[in-house]
């Protein structure tokens, strides 16, 4: 599926297409990110678990409105799981990105 919000859908593809550019672009200079509730250095944490990882993002289905993510993530550095992807979208900018595992929120 593809993700409703056009900013969201963007980051998506920049991820799977492993465009460390156009992912950065599409944030707030401030975004945050924490990963299952603990703030983590946003740049470093994406570079090590997404481009680095060659991660793959396939969303399955999305819930509140959009904004947010269960998806289905392969990537060389821990597999395959199911994630959650919380974004908090302001105009065309992401400024807050909230994931962990999906099951910690009980999804499956």
């Amino acid at each position: 599926m593809t993700p409703s919000n056009p900013t969201v859908a963007a980051l998506v593809d920049a991820v799977n297409a492993g465009d460390r550019t156009a992912f950065y672009a599409l944030l707030t200079g401030d975004a945050v990110l924490t990963d299952d509730g603990v703030a983590r250095d946003l740049a470093e944490w994406c570079d090590s678990n997404l481009f680095d990882a060659d991660a793959r993002l396939t969303p399955q289905r999305e819930t509140m409105g959009g904004s947010r993510l269960i998806v289905a993530v392969h990537d060389d550095k821990w597999g395959d799981m199911t994630t959650y992807w919380d974004f908090t979208v302001d105009g065309d900018k992401i400024g807050r990105i909230d994931t962990g595992q999906a099951a910690a929120i009980g999804e499956a």
